[in-house]
């Protein structure tokens, strides 16, 4: 994909449905009892991971482009798989769904990609093993594949070193079947998807300050969960709106939940205009968001906020060598386990482009404001370096050409199309 640098960037968009809360609703849909109906799910390779999983031990799912119907069986309903689970490119299916298969009464071996069985496991299988789950990996390198035996699973407090929703839905999710209330504390809070959903389905889960408590055996009964349109995937249009010169763009039905919505925080304190229509608080908050072209500057960005902007971080730096002035990241090591070593990529590709880049080890200083000019980039299987590089094409002299453009149909399918829309 060539981008080139854009004169215009305007009109209205709606962004592909909440990555995280499509796999969970397919998840807590094939646990539930009766039939749980999504819309405004997201057709991305990574969910489409989950439901082929789960189709695979038995229930059954039908996708069509209206919406998902998942005929759940139960807490206790899943069948054996006949071959391996395979989660393609999708860290949230292989951690989540080892706590679920922890618990079953059958072995599975679970793998992914060439970048699944390079990202870190040793998270989940410390915690599950604590509660009596048989959980190896096959490679003995603490990565996938996993070996996963159903066991008996005890309840555990335990206190999470890192700030991770997927450590701790996939804790929660084995305290499904365990035999008394499991916690999870955190060091600071991360996103909750998974307790409002659960507790939405039935389950008896509640918060009390960084800790998830969540009691055992519930009856979950399906339900209907219109998916709001995914923040993470809205930040690359965010950045767009901000970047291009004359830009005014209106993201509509965008998740704000608190902890998720540290992009708007960063942006706003970059100098960024961003103003929230319709905002709806009925469970997962949403708004439309009115972007604008904004003159941004430098900021500092650490502690509490990055749970909340995690995966916001690759977009984000592309918006700080931009900016005017010193954008400082901190306490983001989590970004050299994500789907690639972000940090180290960020830093190579920006500097090539022409940015005053440097990595650290948890983070990055950026002195922005130089011109960017185009270059090749490889995004090494990561769908968030693949757009956010194409958002640096949009304000970078000469040619970006983005290799390996398929990689984006992980979480946002259609993404060129649209971004060639707003600035044709």
């Amino acid at each position: 994909m060539i981008i080139h640098k854009a004169k215009r960037c305007s009109g209205e968009l709606t962004v592909p449905g909440d990555k995280s809360i499509s796999h969970r609703a397919v998840m807590f849909g094939s646990l539930a009892e009766g039939t749980t109906e999504i819309t405004n799910f997201l057709q991305g390779a990574d969910c489409l991971s989950t439901i082929d999983c789960f189709r695979r031990m038995g229930i059954e799912i039908d996708n069509t482009p209206e919406r998902i119907l998942i005929r759940g069986r139960g807490l206790h309903g899943l069948k054996a798989p006949s071959d391996i689970l395979d989660a393609g490119n999708s860290g949230t299916t292989t951690r989540l769904i080892s706590g679920i298969l922890s618990a079953q009464p059958f072995e599975t071996t679970l793998t992914g990609d060439s970048s699944i069985q390079k990202r870190p496991m040793r998270r989940i299988i410390e915690p599950l093993s604590m509660m009596g789950a048989d959980i190896t990996s096959v490679k003995g390198n603490d990565c996938a594949p996993l070996h996963i035996t159903g066991a008996p699973l005890h309840g555990i407090h335990y206190r999470s070193k890192i700030a991770s929703a997927q450590v701790k839905s996939a804790i929660l999710l084995a305290g499904l079947y365990a035999d008394g209330a499991t916690q999870v504390t955190e060091p600071v809070l991360s996103r909750n998807h998974s307790e409002i959903m659960l507790k939405r389905f039935g389950a008896s889960v509640h918060t009390e300050g960084t800790t998830a408590v969540i009691e055992p055996e519930p009856v979950l009964t399906g339900q209907k969960i219109d998916v709001p349109g995914d923040i993470s995937s809205a930040a690359f249009f965010i950045a767009a709106g901000l970047l291009v010169s004359g830009a005014e763009i209106l993201i509509r039905n965008v998740g704000i939940n608190p902890t998720r919505n540290g992009i708007l925080k960063a942006a706003e304190a970059m100098g960024g205009s961003i103003s929230y229509l319709n905002v709806r608080e009925d469970g997962e908050p949403t708004a439309d968001l009115l972007v604008k072209h904004s003159a941004l500057h430098g900021t500092t960005i650490e502690g509490d906020i990055i749970p909340t902007l995690i995966d916001e971080l690759p977009i984000i730096n592309i918006m700080a060598a931009c900016a005017s002035g010193t954008t400082i990241i901190r306490n983001a090591e989590e970004l050299r386990a994500k789907e690639s070593n972000r940090i180290d990529i960020m830093t190579d590709y920006l500097s090539a482009m022409g940015c005053d880049i440097t990595g650290t080890n948890d983070g990055m200083i950026i002195h922005g404001g130089r011109p960017l000019h185009g270059t090749r980039i490889d995004p090494h299987m990561d769908h968030r370096i693949a757009m956010s590089f194409a958002i640096a094409g949009l304000a970078a002299d000469g040619e970006t050409e983005i290799a390996d453009d398929a990689i984006v149909n992980v979480s946002y399918p259609g993404f060129y199309e649209e971004l060639q829309r707003l600035t044709r």
